[in-house]
């Protein structure tokens, strides 16, 4: 693999450091800007907000700007976004700089993958873009728990400015390593991307990732809060524990990348679905014991993050079906999907601890996954009344003759 792609899997791991380690800070932040605990997990809603914004929005507006100068100013406005958030002097200041580097973040991955692929042999492609999002695994395994140990350490300021180091890096690595060279596939304008939206078959499928992540972000916002002030952990244990859940989510992607391929997505997802349901209201119950409350978000890593091969398969085997001359736009619009939940989940959190109560939060998490569950359900049937069947071990579905 060239040496440019690991510049771009650096870039994915500083990207998804800053996304997920504000969940292991959030108590912290909480207490340092004296706001109330929802008040700070809506800095996970505003960065989700702008990366659902900004990859359609500000892919389709850049579509003509050269690669490489498209992500090296990428690059730098996530590193500006860390920067002030560093020296964000209170709670909008913060709010503003969360949304500055969601921004970066949805463009980033959605050129990421054809810069990716631009580097190798086609044969190789598959490889590059999985070499790539192992950026975004890495983080949740080393850079996830590693910042939040920063920031209960050092003042949560020290965690953006470790990450803007990041930034800093993977732009002299892009710098150097990145060919100006890079083939532009032809941009996707606005109405391209707004007449995907008008396919029920597809926003079905952005509905189950809405949901599916949702209902997974509505209680692993408040994790950090429910550990230290439920289960007993210290400030200082929950980085071990996010360590503990970073593990998990590696394996249990692979997991479900396999479960995906040899039982189709929708059978896989309905699998992934219902353990996950089950977990979460499991949590309700083992929480009050720090042991089994570990155990607990063991499980939860393996399943929390293994839907995502299953729905980004089925929504390019739905495109390819429904709107085959923007199967690229498709599934960037499935990614905004994702970030639509975490929003959504994040935000809808807050409200149930201020009105319900901290361990509401992984019960109605487990009522809204069952919602995702239902909607791959009907699809599933939906398929099956079109006449579509899954070939086990292609990942694809072939109409039955």
């Amino acid at each position: 693999m060239p040496l440019a792609l690991w510049a771009l899997t650096l870039s994915a791991f500083a990207i998804g450091t800053t996304e997920f380690v504000i969940v292991g800070l959030i108590p912290t932040i909480a207490a340092s800007l004296g706001v109330s605990v929802p008040s700070a997990g809506l800095l996970v809603s505003l960065y989700a907000l702008g990366v659902a914004i900004g990859a359609p929005v500000l892919t389709a507006l850049t579509g003509r700007v050269p690669r490489k100068q498209l992500l090296l100013g990428l690059m730098a406005l996530f590193t500006i976004g860390n920067l002030v958030a560093w020296m964000a002097p209170g709670y909008f200041a913060l709010m503003a700089a969360r949304v500055l580097t969601g921004l970066a973040h949805g463009v980033f991955f959605s050129i990421g993958s054809t810069i990716a692929t631009s580097l190798v042999s086609k044969e190789k492609a598959a490889s590059a873009i999985a070499l790539m999002f192992t950026g975004l695994t890495v983080a949740l395994v080393t850079g996830v728990p590693l910042g939040t140990w920063i920031g209960q350490s050092f003042g949560w300021q020290s965690t953006f400015l470790a990450v803007s180091l990041l930034g800093v890096i993977a732009f002299i690595g892009s710098y150097f390593l990145v060919p100006s060279t890079i083939a532009m596939s032809p941009p996707a304008s606005l109405m391209t991307q707004l007449a995907v939206l008008k396919k029920p078959r597809l926003l079905l499928v952005y509905a189950m990732t809405t949901l599916g992540y949702g209902g997974t972000f509505i209680a692993f916002t408040y994790l950090a809060p429910i550990l230290q002030e439920v289960s007993g952990f210290s400030a200082s244990s929950v980085s071990l524990v996010m360590l503990v859940y970073g593990v998990s989510v590696a394996c249990g992607n692979i997991w479900g990348g396999k479960l995906a391929d040899k039982k189709g997505p929708i059978k896989a997802l309905q699998i992934v679905f219902a353990l996950l349901a089950a977990v979460l209201l499991l949590l309700t119950f083992t929480a009050s014991n720090m042991w089994l409350a570990l155990g607990t978000v063991l499980l939860w890593g393996a399943v929390a993050f293994g839907n995502v091969p299953g729905l980004q398969v089925y929504v390019v085997q739905r495109a390819e079906r429904d709107a085959p001359q923007a199967v690229d736009v498709a599934s960037g619009l499935n990614i905004a999907a994702f970030n639509v939940g975490i929003a959504l989940g994040a935000w809808g959190g807050g409200l149930i601890v201020a009105h319900v109560g901290l361990m509401a939060t992984p019960w109605i998490g487990a009522i809204v996954v069952v919602g995702a569950l239902g909607l791959t359900t009907l699809a599933g049937w939906l398929d099956r009344r079109d006449g579509l069947v899954h070939v086990a071990g292609t990942g694809r579905a072939v109409a039955a003759h």
